[in-house]
């Protein structure tokens, strides 16, 4: 049996209305390590979690334990998209809690020069998009191209991969990813 710390963690930050900057700053720790353990690219040793939790507060037990509901709404109004993107990037997620779900769908926004890195990314899972309108250069272990409206994308996550907006305007990306990352 596996259990999503990351998932299980933003829905317990959420649930008490911290950022992760704020439990960050409870927990003692940065806030990347909150944010690298929610996308489940770090597991924290039990010690660390530990502190973690100490500054929602909540128990290891009671962490493990817990079960909420899964998310039962079948319909988003614009404005009920998550923004979870910063800086020259939008990404608005469908639903405020991803725990219990297998997919994540956002719609992204990159402003004109917009880029996710020098660093490639790399996770675990598969990720597909359609671009709406714009351009964006999609790179996939090298292989680089660049998708205008109507051009679409699909890979399997582990394969390092980069996206930066090209031309001059911004660029709309309706895309889904399993398991959720951000």
């Amino acid at each position: 049996m596996t259990v999503d710390i990351g998932s299980r963690l933003r829905h317990l930050r959420m649930a008490h209305n911290l950022s992760q900057r704020e439990l960050a700053k409870r927990a003692g720790v940065t806030n990347s390590t909150i944010s690298l353990i929610e996308s489940n690219a770090s597991n924290p040793s039990v010690g660390a979690l530990k502190r973690i939790l100490d500054g929602i507060p909540i128990g290891l037990a009671e962490f493990f334990a817990f079960e909420p509901e899964k998310p039962r709404k079948a319909f988003y109004a614009a404005e009920e998209l998550v923004e979870i993107g910063k800086g020259p990037i939008s990404y608005r997620q469908i639903g405020d809690s991803l725990f219990g779900r297998s997919l994540q769908i956002l719609k992204e926004c990159y402003q004109p020069g917009a880029d996710t890195g020098k660093v490639p990314l790399v996770h675990e899972g598969e990720e597909g998009g359609i671009v709406l309108s714009g351009r964006i250069e999609v790179t996939v272990d090298g292989e680089r191209r660049i998708l205008g409206p109507g051009d679409a994308y699909y890979f399997e996550s582990r394969r390092p991969h980069r996206f930066r907006c090209v031309g001059p305007v911004p660029c709309e990306v309706i895309s889904a990813c399993t398991p959720p990352t951000f």
